[in-house]
């Protein structure tokens, strides 16, 4: 009888996927299901950039995992703008990640009494949640009534590990604990793990208003010289498209305002081993900019509330992914938060260039001859 093994490169095979099984040595080390090999994504070298934040002080180069041509030449075109004015900075506002349970009752009164006896039980809870990981600390609790049933969010903190494994199976433990003493008390009719108040994966003005990840802001400046010599342009250009953008963002109701840092998010999600699935709730971010009276500078900022990264376990195990995460200096322990801000570092390059492309009209171009070969020109 042939193996599991076996069997799916048969089937690989037979699919035509050819390439993606031929390089498969390494697979039994993978934790996902059915896995028949590796699909090769490019990585580009981004920068470099001088950046300074908690445990980071350093030229550094992003590691851009992508398919898209333009991404890490706009990106480095970025860096050296602002290396050009002093390089970046980054600071760390807060961290942690959610669960939010449901609890069902028999009425609303029988809800009620329950979302009013939580505060009564969350050290109770926090203590059961610890019992699954010296990592985890549960930070918040908070109850939120609809209909007969009482969300829950849990909110805690993780360590070096993104921990929403984490979360899952301390939060698990801790309701299934609390059922057993308290469900005939009120009597709740069932339970859920997960009820949507915790947005997993999922962008919302929840995990705007509570880290979902580490919370980061990134800055630099950028002179008039770097503007004009590295950009092309100058900063009244780059700040009247900003503001421009700013309105057309408020009349489409755009959820946050950014230029595309979504591309770094998963581009370097792809190459450092971060769940690639969180690119959805964390890529929200805020781009700001002032101008700098005392010297005539653009002090330009990115905002980022929930930057969902891990330095310890699931994707950061595998051998390219440590790679890149030594070169950064975030592999291991006590790095998560420097990995956070390099990445929004990173991030704030990539907007302050694409912005500059479509205000100096170099956007299109740029995309045809980097991705099609063609010379497009202005029209």
């Amino acid at each position: 009888m042939p193996s599991d093994g076996a069997k799916l490169k048969s089937l690989a095979l037979k699919l035509g996927l050819v390439e993606t099984s031929r390089n498969n040595e390494d697979i039994q080390s993978i934790k996902i299901e059915n896995c028949i090999g590796f699909s090769k994504v490019p990585v580009g070298l981004a920068g470099p950039v001088h950046i300074v934040g908690p445990d980071v002080n350093g030229t550094l180069y992003a590691p851009l995992a992508t398919c898209e041509p333009t991404l890490v030449a706009s990106c480095s075109r970025g860096c050296k703008a602002f290396n050009r004015s002093g390089g970046l900075r980054f600071d760390i506002l807060g961290d942690g990640m959610s669960r939010a349970p449901v609890f069902a009752f028999q009425d609303p009164g029988r809800a009620v009494a329950f979302y009013r006896s939580v505060p009564a039980f969350q050290a109770e809870f926090a203590a059961w949640a610890k019992t699954t990981s010296r990592f985890v600390q549960l930070t918040e609790m908070r109850p939120a009534i609809i209909g007969s049933n009482v969300h829950l969010f849990c909110h805690y903190t993780c360590g070096d590990a993104s921990g929403q494994n984490m979360v899952t199976k301390a939060t698990s433990y801790a309701c299934s604990q609390l059922r057993k003493k308290y469900a005939d008390k009120f009597a709740m009719t069932d339970f859920y793990l997960e009820g949507q108040l915790a947005s997993d994966k999922k962008p919302s003005w929840g995990n705007v208003n509570a880290a979902r990840g580490v919370q980061v802001l990134a800055w630099g400046k950028i002179t008039s010289a770097s503007c004009k010599e590295v950009l092309g342009l100058t900063m009244e250009r780059l700040y009247d498209l900003y503001k421009v953008g700013q309105d057309g963002g408020l009349r489409n109701g755009l959820f946050g305002s950014n230029i595309n840092t979504a591309n770094i998010i998963a581009a370097m999600y792809i190459s450092t081993g971060q769940d690639a699935g969180s690119v959805a709730e964390s890529s929200w971010s805020h781009l700001t900019m002032e101008f700098d009276k005392s010297d005539e500078g653009l002090i330009v900022s990115l905002f980022f509330p929930s930057l969902t990264v891990g330095t310890v376990g699931g994707g950061t195990a595998y051998s390219t992914q440590r790679e890149t995460l030594r070169a950064l200096g975030c592999l291991g322990s006590n790095k998560k938060n420097a990995l956070a801000g390099i990445i929004a570092s990173f991030a704030l390059a990539l907007d302050v260039s694409t912005l500059a492309a479509i205000a100096n009209d170099t956007f299109t171009d740029a995309h045809m001859r980097l991705a099609r070969g063609e010379n497009y020109g202005k029209l």
